[in-house]
């Protein structure tokens, strides 16, 4: 059996990123949380994470700025955006990086097997 995919869940609303965790720790992925950016980037500098989900509001750091650096650290890492931004627009240096506006999902989601659907289009598209 391959190795389970490993997931990070990125958001400073804790009913937010429990919510993702336990949803796709039921869609059998191996999970990890983080609550801020500089959390994060510690993760992934000690962990081989498949998928990050990055919230683009957090406290400190930003979302498309703990992209950059999450992709200097681990160049194959693949992310999804899930943001409260309505006006938030893909920066085309997160373009570069591979992420589409497919990518990015809305607050509230309600249906959360949406992640689990891209995660694993993500994870199969490494295939090619």
């Amino acid at each position: 059996m391959p190795s389970q995919t490993r997931v990070l869940i990125v958001d400073d609303e804790p009913a937010i990123r429990n919510s993702l965790v336990e949803f796709l720790e039921d869609c059998q992925f191996d999970l990890y949380s983080a609550d801020s950016a500089e959390h994060a980037l510690d993760l992934i500098a000690r962990i081989p994470i498949d998928v990050a989900v990055v919230d683009i509001r957090l406290p400190k750091l930003d979302g498309d700025s703990l992209i950059m650096q999450a992709h200097l650290l681990r160049p194959n890492i693949r992310f999804l955006i899930h943001t409260g931004s309505v006006e938030y627009k893909l920066p085309e240096e997160l373009r570069n990086l591979g992420v589409t506006p497919e990518h990015v999902f809305h607050k509230p989601q309600m249906d959360l097997s949406v992640f689990e659907t891209a995660i694993n289009q993500l994870m199969h598209s490494d295939a090619d």
